[in-house]
């Protein structure tokens, strides 16, 4: 078994996807905890509304890569169009953040 942290974050009726994201998590994989949610402007491309941010804390029997893919299987489950604009709007966002006790994505914002 592998802990994993994973982010969550949605700015398209964001309440209900990432409840649904916890939802499918939760049946598929030990879901130890989560984060308070968070409300932030969005990064980058501005023309959107803020955005809903979260962590996960998750145990999987799946290897890194077969985790990931699940994880981008639930995106593609809940609807995520991903568009030219990198950090456009999305229906959910899930990224593996610490991976077996090590940061594995470091590609994160924060304010001064």
């Amino acid at each position: 078994m592998t802990q994993a942290i994973l982010s969550v974050g949605s700015n398209i009726n964001p309440q209900k996807n990432c409840q649904k994201a916890e939802e499918i998590l939760a049946k598929d994989h030990q879901f130890l905890g989560k984060s308070d949610y968070i409300v932030t402007a969005p990064v980058g491309y501005q023309d959107q509304d803020d955005f809903l941010n979260g962590a996960y804390w998750i145990e999987t029997t799946l290897n890194y890569d077969d985790f990931n893919a699940y994880l981008k299987d639930i995106e593609r489950r809940l609807k995520r169009v991903k568009t030219a604009i990198k950090s456009g709007p999305r229906t959910i966002d899930l990224d593996i953040i610490v991976w077996g006790g090590k940061v594995v994505h470091d590609d994160f914002h924060t304010k001064d």
